[in-house]
């Protein structure tokens, strides 16, 4: 067979071109394809931080009458069970603290934390309170408002608060080389409803949730 009349064959052949163009696409398509999966699932551990710190600070602030001990470890458990599909007992911290005005006047007025107690394994810079802790502002001005620059917050005469901080090691679904592995954080906070006492009571055989535990 002739040499031109081979190559006119070969040119005219079309056999094999969709596989061909389909190899050539695969990687692309399933490279856009991984990176959308970790951006869903970014996205969704973003929002489910947010659902665990507004959910824990609604709660804790929606106990009445008093509160002790044991209804705080019932809040914090919820939070975790919420974030249970993400680990976050294990790659997560919550902390809540309840703050009201420091009773004082002049210079030395301010906010106070009357107490604070904490959840999950967490151990980083990122996952410590950012604010201050337990008995910060008592006795001077040192705490004037919870929360980032440009979004604090203060608790008001007769309106303690309960202000939440939530920080999640962010755990990829594919690969850490897209994302990392960040600490997403949020925090959110809610007045105190019909609760005559911000006194934290203890209870009996109940081990209180102190910051300094990283337990599960």
């Amino acid at each position: 067979m002739k040499p031109l009349l081979v190559l006119q064959r070969l040119h005219r052949n079309v056999r094999g071109l969709a596989l061909i163009e389909f190899a050539l696409s695969l990687p692309i398509v399933v490279t856009l394809l991984l990176f959308g999966l970790e951006t869903v699932n970014l996205g969704l551990a973003i929002l489910r931080v947010h659902q665990i710190a507004a959910t824990s600070a609604d709660n804790a602030a929606r106990v009445r009458d008093s509160i002790n001990e044991a209804d705080v470890n019932e809040v914090l458990l919820g939070g975790k069970l919420i974030g249970e599909s993400m680990a976050f007992a294990a790659r997560g911290r919550i902390i809540l603290s309840d703050v009201m005005p420091n009773g004082k006047t002049g210079t030395i007025a301010g906010q106070t934390i009357l107490w604070q107690r904490c959840t999950g394994a967490l151990n980083s810079a990122d996952s410590q309170p950012h604010y201050g802790r337990e008995g910060k502002g008592a006795n001077d001005s040192s705490l004037q408002a919870m929360g980032a620059t440009g979004r604090q917050i203060v608790a008001s005469s007769g309106a303690p608060m309960i202000f939440a901080e939530v920080t999640y090691r962010y755990e990829p679904l594919v690969s850490e080389t897209i994302f990392g592995t960040p600490v997403l954080r949020s925090e959110a906070s809610f007045s105190v409803r019909e609760r005559a006492s911000e006194a934290l009571t203890s209870v009996p055989a109940v081990t209180p949730s102190v910051c300094t535990r990283y337990d599960l």
